[in-house]
């Protein structure tokens, strides 16, 4: 096993996760009424939303609000609620899919929304679904080797453009079934925010620590999902194939250095849907009861995905609990990472 892609950290912590929720709900019935005239044209029931990905409803930011802001709440009730000075954060890193400009990053303007200091450094990480579960890794290699002391991982993620243009566009004339079924995987998508701040063990006994992470790359299924603000094309089987079996490959290659496989008192997975959330379970022999879920009403939020699960099922854990995030991100890679709680 390759040691670039086996962490174990030795003294940083999660002081605290915290969530900022979209106000906007928009239902799955809602999207099928959009589209009834679509579904009937190309011979598809209505209800693939619920049916298939058990996707009730999903979130959009009420207007006016942004990605941007959603990112700063979350960012903001995390300092507060760690109880960090923010003049001692030392790096703030964003990890959102959702941009309005090639530049400058969007790291700057959730910066400057918490008035953050000029000796907190600031940058984007993008790596699709799997962004935050890289922030918090660069994170805490850097509280270890203490460069810094303090990090806030942010993300704030926005649906409501591709998907309003995804209706419209399946609303069209020519639309075949083929295209329902590629763009199906932007109508689960939902709106949303989460930050994380994180600090050294050795000074926040009260915090959890990060204990190590694993990662894996098969980037040879890159064409699998593509995707920008208009529209998001997705293999969804072949997707899901090759993310079950990049994961088990990691799986099976961390049990040398990890006994994950003992058991885990939670595991947030990154929230897609019930078919995937099923294909984890059983595929890694996981008890779904274990596994908290928000997709069925928040849908699929990318990379905020799993810290907004974890904050969800934060007041359910106990101290000594073992949590492992598991995420999946298109391109593809794979990470899982255990937080001792």
């Amino acid at each position: 096993m390759s040691g670039n892609a086996t962490h174990r950290f030795s003294n940083t912590s999660v002081l605290t996760v915290q969530t900022a929720d979209a106000t906007q709900v928009i239902t799955s019935d809602a999207i099928d009424e959009q589209l009834l005239d679509t579904y009937q044209r190309v011979r598809l029931r209505p209800g693939l939303l619920e049916r298939l990905a058990g996707i009730t409803e999903r979130r959009w930011w009420a207007d006016g609000v942004t990605f941007v802001d959603g990112a700063a709440m979350a960012g903001a009730k995390a300092i507060s609620e760690s109880g960090v000075d923010p003049a001692a954060i030392g790096l703030m890193v964003n990890t959102s899919v959702s941009r309005q400009h090639l530049e400058p990053s969007t790291a700057v303007a959730v910066h400057h929304a918490l008035d953050l200091p000029r000796s907190c450094k600031n940058f984007d990480i993008t790596n699709a679904c799997l962004g935050f579960v890289n922030g918090i890794e660069l994170a805490a290699a850097m509280i270890d080797s203490g460069f810094i002391e303090y990090a806030l991982i942010v993300n704030g993620e926005d649906s409501q453009k591709v998907q309003e243009r995804t209706i419209a566009r399946l609303q069209g004339p020519g639309t075949r079934s083929r295209d329902v079924i590629d763009q199906f995987a932007t109508l689960t998508l939902g709106s949303g925010a989460a930050a994380m701040v994180l600090g050294r063990s050795d000074r926040h006994p009260e915090g959890h620590r990060v204990v190590g992470s694993v990662s894996r790359a098969g980037t040879e299924h890159h064409e699998l999902c593509t995707g920008d603000n208009e529209q998001m094309d997705t293999d969804l089987k072949g997707l899901l194939d090759a993310g079950i079996a990049l994961s088990a490959d990691m799986w099976e290659e961390a049990a040398g250095e990890f006994d994950w496989q003992r058991g885990m008192d939670r595991y947030v997975m990154h929230q897609v849907s019930k078919v995937h959330t099923q294909a984890m379970c059983d595929r890694f022999g996981v008890d779904p009861a274990r596994v908290p879920q928000t997709f069925p009403t928040r849908g699929n939020l990318g990379p905020a995905s799993v810290p907004f699960t974890l904050a969800s099922d934060a007041d359910s854990l106990v101290d000594g609990d073992r949590v492992l995030l598991m995420g999946i991100g298109s391109g593809l890679n794979a990470s899982c990472m255990e937080i001792a709680w």
